[in-house]
């Protein structure tokens, strides 16, 4: 099984910037930035050989960039800023514009932040457009709602990377997380990665399905459904222990 190569109709929301309310500090947490409530506080400058929890988030924020071209790997979200970690984050530079130095320094920081809402998703993402379809919300899957938001939130970031790969086009969720009763109604796989809030169906009016698998290919995801079908399933099985930890992509490898 491949290891992680760590170590050797949506969207005009958001068009607008969300003032922070007036919290310039919270006990164990720093300070917030101005205008993005939450957002993350990154003390220092990070690079090769550093650890701790803020490369942990780096790691989390960049996870959609773990390759140049098709390829069956992953960032490991473990903390330790090695050469896949170095190597996700030029890739996600060299999308933004931003200095390709494989550094996380202020202007990468800020970057990073700008992906980031003031309740914790994404820019183009909402936590509700991934709650599951019978109005359970994030309850009723195989782990704990609070697990299924980390692992939503996490998922939604990857989704950040294919967007901006796929020429920025809004994505529509079609399916997120499944409550275990839900996933039963539609059919899904018995251990489907939807009831852990690991797995999305997602499409787009101006954007195939092969341009999402492929652009998937090359964003840390386990687990693509074929992309003939009206919509693209992505999930990330194998970083998560539930299961399923043999890669499957079902159209192989595309170009």
């Amino acid at each position: 099984m491949p290891t992680p190569s760590e170590h050797h109709p949506v969207r005009g929301r958001r068009a607008f910037l969300r003032v922070a309310a007036a919290t310039p500090f919270v006990a164990g947490f720093g300070l917030l930035t101005t205008g993005a409530a939450h957002a993350y506080d990154w003390t220092r400058t990070m690079r090769d050989g550093d650890s701790g929890a803020d490369v942990r988030e780096l790691q989390i924020r960049i996870a959609g960039w773990a390759a140049d071209s098709p390829r069956k790997t992953y960032v490991a979200v473990d903390g330790q800023f090695g050469p896949a970690t170095e190597a996700a984050l030029r890739r996600f530079q060299r999308a933004y514009g931003l200095t390709v130095n494989g550094v996380a320094g202020e202007q990468t920081h800020a970057r990073l932040n700008a992906l980031e809402d003031s309740d914790g998703s994404t820019t183009h993402f909402d936590y509700a457009e991934f709650h599951s379809k019978d109005g359970s919300g994030f309850s009723g899957g195989k782990v704990g709602s609070g697990t299924v938001k980390e692992n939503v939130r996490r998922l939604m970031y990857k989704l950040e990377a294919v967007r901006k790969k796929v020429g920025n086009k809004p994505m529509n969720i079609n399916s997120g997380f499944r409550s275990i009763r839900h996933n039963s109604n539609v059919g899904g796989a018995s251990n489907s990665q939807h009831m852990y809030g690991i797995a999305a169906d997602f499409a787009s009016a101006g954007v195939s399905t092969r341009t999402f698998y492929v652009a998937c290919e090359t964003s840390g995801f386990s687990g693509l459904e074929r992309y003939t079908v009206s919509w693209q399933h992505a999930d990330s099985r194998v970083e998560y222990p539930y299961g399923a930890r043999s890669w499957w992509w079902e159209s192989g490898v595309v170009t």
